[in-house]
């Protein structure tokens, strides 16, 4: 700051002038250089009570607001406890009408009087079904062995009617076979001379000659192909030339004019003094076809005779089909030749079959049948055995008779 300037120093115009404007800097100077020490004081304690007052405002609204908070929380608790309140009275009504419903039902059960007399009426019913149960199952297995049994004389009679019609020795042993383990299945001693018969049925068709019809019927069709191709073979001279030939080489050593005009004719004409065979005009167009066709009606004739086992159509369609081979084709064709080979290796083979008469097991089986039957017919059942078994001996030996 500037020094004060006295009135010394300055002139008297400048002391009028400059008074007032120097009045205001002296005490503006002067002022802040010297601060009353008494206004000081009052101004700190109005800072101090305002922030005291601040604080206790903050201190009020925190109050007001955790007393607000905890107001906030103490309504959803009781609204909480007034949900569970009501969860719980509407489990309380839930457990009442149940416990209603219960002795309602308890009201309904029967007493204990009751309760016996049905548990001895249901062992009552037990009881008759388990007799009604036995007395079914003895009827079943009744009639299911009298189905088998059925079943196998059905069996024997079928063998045998095979045997008759179609001599098929195949299948005739096994459908007496079939019939044998239907007896063995039935564990009864009555079935022992019904079993001797078909042991011995069985015995005899084993030991019957059974000849391969199928591979005959086979053979002869592909012999039927064969015949289908079959061609006739053009003749052929050996010599070359013949007579006329002869004629051209004889004579001296270089050949006359004679002479090649013979050697000429010898390529278009043969003569031939010393022809021992004969010589048959060739087949072709539809006298071929009509050869075959005949050959071939003759081994499907054969085939079928083949199949039905009958021995005289059998050998006389081979017969009839090699006079065809002999009349109409050469002997020094190869390929008639090895069919008529064929067909003589053919006709030595055996088709003719002797079956077994299955009469007798067929007797025993219904013999037996027909005691058995009877013994379940018997007055008593099971009380006359002895009796019964001698009724089946009697008629086993009646029929075997």
């Amino acid at each position: 700051m500037s020094e004060a300037t006295t009135p010394k120093d300055q002139g008297p115009h400048d002391h009028e002038v400059k008074q007032p404007e120097q009045a205001a800097l002296d005490a503006a100077t002067v002022l802040p250089a010297t601060p009353a020490p008494a206004a000081s004081k009052p101004a700190s304690r109005g800072n101090g009570l305002a922030l005291l007052a601040l604080l206790v405002a903050a201190a009020g609204v925190g109050a007001g607001g955790w007393g607000l908070w905890q107001l906030q929380a103490l309504d959803a608790r009781e609204q909480q406890q007034e949900g569970r309140l009501l969860e719980a009275r509407n489990e309380a009504q839930s457990l009442v009408r149940t416990g209603e419903k219960l002795e309602q039902r308890f009201d309904q059960l029967p007493s204990v009087e009751e309760l016996e007399s049905r548990r001895r009426l249901l062992m009552q019913l037990q009881g008759d079904q388990q007799v009604l149960n036995q007395r079914l199952e003895t009827v079943l297995s009744a009639s299911r062995q009298d189905w088998r049994l059925a079943e196998a004389e059905h069996l024997l009679r079928l063998a045998s009617l095979r045997l008759s019609a179609l001599q098929d020795i195949n299948s005739a042993t096994e459908l007496v076979r079939a019939a044998d383990e239907i007896l063995h299945e039935q564990d009864d001693p009555a079935t022992f001379a019904a079993r001797e018969q078909l042991a011995k049925s069985l015995q005899a068709l084993r030991s019957t000659v059974n000849p391969d019809r199928t591979g005959l019927f086979l053979q002869l069709g592909a012999l039927r192909e064969q015949a289908a191709q079959l061609n006739a073979q053009a003749p052929s001279f050996a010599g070359q030339g013949g007579v006329l030939s002869e004629l051209a080489d004889a004579g001296a050593v270089e050949p006359q004019w004679w002479q090649r005009a013979l050697q000429i004719l010898s390529e278009y004409f043969r003569i031939d003094f010393n022809a021992d065979r004969n010589i048959r005009p060739l087949l072709a167009g539809q006298s071929l076809t009509q050869v075959r066709l005949a050959l071939s009606l003759a081994l499907e004739q054969a085939q079928w005779g083949a199949l039905h086992g009958q021995t005289a159509v059998y050998q006389q369609a081979l017969q009839q089909a090699r006079e065809v081979l002999d009349a109409h084709f050469d002997v020094d064709n190869p390929n008639s030749r090895a069919l008529r080979v064929r067909l003589d290796e053919l006709a030595q083979q055996p088709i003719a079959v002797t079956p077994p008469d299955l009469s007798p097991a067929l007797n025993a089986l219904q013999a037996y049948l027909q005691a058995k039957q009877a013994a379940r017919l018997l007055p008593g059942g099971e009380a006359q055995p002895a009796a019964a078994h001698d009724d089946v001996e009697a008629q086993l030996q009646e029929a075997l008779q």
